[in-house]
This record gives structure tokens, sequence and C-alpha cells, in this order.
């Protein structure tokens, strides 16, 4: 089993393990930016990761901005980590296996969504399409998503809001952030990168979750 510990406060320690995914231990944070009233703090936050790499630069971005999110809305528990990497044999048979199926339904059932992807081509990866081609039309229109880009060249910035989030809208999920763009070269100072981001989109999103408390309450 392979472990990956990101340093500081607030931080999240990476368990690799089963064909299902990457977990996240649990996070020893520092106080939350968020009220304890937060509507986000119960709710199931799933991080989807479309490098088809395993253990990838872009997992432990994913993994970072996960962190500053859920520290800045009070989340409890640990975000679930979906590395496609590790399920990507299964993808294209016509009958996936468990591990797929799983997959599948951790990001049915998420409430917060952050999708992650290197930058091919100027644009997301074709592991990433492959799997959300698998979702029902619509299938995310109960999610929270926030879409992330890792790229090498800054001229790719505008990828994360022209191709990845415009996805997200048409799977049906609401996005109400900018994306978050993070060039190979900020990798150094990443902590800072992901914090400034989650500070950025913590309002917005208390407001989502807060609307959406509201809607289901009145659909009750």
């Amino acid at each position: 089993m392979a472990t990956l510990r990101l340093r500081g406060p607030g931080r999240l320690a990476l368990h690799l393990g089963d064909a299902h995914g990457a977990v996240l231990a649990p996070r020893q944070a520092g106080p939350s930016a968020a009220d304890s009233g937060n509507s986000w703090s119960t709710m199931s936050f799933v991080v989807l990761v479309g490098n088809p790499k395993a253990g990838s630069r872009t997992l432990r971005v994913a993994v970072s901005a996960a962190g500053a999110v859920a520290d800045a809305l009070g989340v409890t528990g640990s975000p679930q980590v979906i590395d496609l990497a590790l399920i990507s044999p299964g993808l294209l048979l016509d009958s996936p296996g468990p591990a797929v199926q799983a997959a599948v339904q951790q990001v049915l059932d998420a409430d917060l969504l952050l999708v992650a992807s290197p930058t091919f081509k100027g644009s997301y990866t074709g592991l990433l399409k492959v799997f959300l081609d698998r979702l029902p039309h619509r299938a995310l229109q109960h999610a929270t998503a926030l879409p992330l880009l890792v790229m090498g060249l800054p001229q790719h910035a505008l990828a994360v809001e022209l191709h990845l989030r415009p996805l997200l809208v048409e799977l049906g999920a609401t996005v109400p952030t900018p994306g978050l763009a993070v060039l190979e070269s900020e990798l150094d100072e990443l902590d800072e990168v992901v914090g400034r981001w989650a500070a950025q989109v913590a309002g917005s999103l208390a407001v989502a979750a807060q609307t959406r408390k509201t809607a289901v309450a009145a659909a009750g």
C-alpha cells in the first residue's frame, strides 16, 4: 500500500488502497473558516481524478485542493478520492466490474464533487470523458461541482472554464465558482495556490449549499 502524505496544518494523508480508488485518512485540521452551522458539514464530498497515471501530480493537487476546500467549509469526515487510473482497464468493457460500478455510484451520491484532470491537448483527458460518459443524462443535477486542471503552459489556463466546466454543466451539476487552473511551475507553492482558491470559492459554495438545503426541504 502506497501512502502520500501532504505536510502542514490541515493537510490530507492519502492512502492508495483497493481498486475502488483512494480513501483519505482523517484530516488533522486547524480551526475551520466555516461556522458550525455550515450546510456542507455533513454532506458527501468526492474527488474524481482523471489522470491515466496512478499516484500522479494531478492526484496530489486534487487532494491538496480538497483539503483546503474542506477546511474552508467545515466539512466533517474525509473526502473520498477516486483515482481513475486504478480502474481504467474496466472502463471500456460492456459489463464493468464492481470497482467501476462502485466509483460511478460514489460520484452519483456526491453532494460536492471536485473533478481534476491534467491538460491533454488543451483539454481534459479521454480517461475522464470515458468515465463520465457512463453517467446517465443529467446525473449530477443534485451535485455542486468544482473543476480543476493541471497544466504545463499558461495559455491553457482557460481550458478549465471553456472545456471542463461545460462538461460538468452538461451533466447537470451546479458550478457556482471559478475553476482552478494550476501550472506545473506552481507545484512548489501548492498550499498557497489552493489556499487562495479555497478562500475565494468558500462563500459561493456556502450559498449553494444553503440553496440546495432549502430546495430539498421544500421538495420533502
